[in-house]
């Protein structure tokens, strides 16, 4: 078949005959001059911070998120943050390797004597502390230091939020935790199974424990407005089949001043979702 050009050698351009009309586009190269975009590892996005323990006084150091550093891709349904790179969930409890205290960065303050003569009673005189030495903590340590965090909330009488909310946490770093598992992993099944239910029961005890402080504590709780708390609890009642104080709460924040547009929409999602599982459930 004729080439497009043929027939210019009688016009004395023979030599462009074979020409092609277009150029191929050019391949890639093996190896591309542009930079590798450098993937940040979750140890450059802590730091050791110095804080003063509350119970024995000693100047200590924990590892804290950079703020500002790690990027939110998001929040779960319950509130729970994600971040890219780092789960900040891991770094939020401070433990004093001196005395064995523990508790969530906000509740790592000042207490009145008589809580500070519990902890030194029973958490102290007994407590057998594991060190951490890596430039990260894992999943396992962050655990450890959130049932520390709540064994001296327990010990020294700690508000119901309080309780709820390490409880609270507690489940979001064990939903970190799995979502961390390699698949691939023999014990992969198993893992899973046992860190699912595990967040299920701090959840469990998370909503008793926020339901029972609302009704004797006051507004912000654990740094949540009335309208988020209300949000939340929807969400974790929805989780547990009480479809009832789901509804109730949502209607609560439908009808509420200080709700935002926003949280408004997240409440009708919320309750699309409640009618859609009632309706299955029948």
């Amino acid at each position: 078949m004729a080439g497009l050009l043929s027939g210019l050698s009688s016009l004395g351009l023979g030599n462009l005959e074979s020409a092609k009309v277009f150029e191929e586009p050019e391949k890639e190269k093996a190896q591309s001059n542009e930079p590798e975009v450098h993937k940040v590892e979750e140890k450059e996005l802590v730091y050791d911070r110095g804080f003063e323990c509350p119970v024995c006084d000693s100047k200590i150091t924990s590892k804290v998120m950079k703020s500002g550093k790690a990027k939110l891709e998001g929040t779960d349904m319950d509130l729970r943050p994600r971040y890219e790179g780092i789960d900040p969930l891991k770094y939020d409890v401070i433990l004093c390797p001196k005395c064995g205290f523990t508790a969530l960065t906000r509740y790592f303050k000042a207490m009145t004597p008589m809580q500070v003569r519990l902890i030194k009673e029973n958490i102290s005189k007994n407590v057998q502390l594991h060190p951490f030495n890596g430039e990260t903590y894992t999943y396992e340590e962050a655990m450890e230091r959130y049932k520390l965090a709540l064994a001296c909330a327990v010990v020294r009488q700690a508000k119901a939020s309080e309780k709820a909310y390490i409880c609270l946490k507690s489940a979001w770093v064990l939903r970190g935790w799995k979502e961390s598992l390699d698949e691939k992993a023999a014990d992969y099944q198993a893992n899973k199974k046992e860190l699912e239910s595990a967040e299920v029961e701090y959840l469990k005890n998370a909503l008793e424990g926020f339901t029972g402080a609302i009704a004797n504590e006051s507004f912000p709780m654990c740094g949540m407005d009335e309208t988020t708390m209300d949000y939340l609890l929807a969400v974790l009642a929805m989780k547990f089949g009480q479809y009832d104080v789901s509804s109730k709460l949502i209607a609560n924040i439908l009808v509420s001043p200080s709700a935002n547009a926003r949280m408004k929409d997240k409440a009708r999602e919320l309750k699309d979702m409640i009618v859609a599982e009632i309706r299955k459930a029948k």
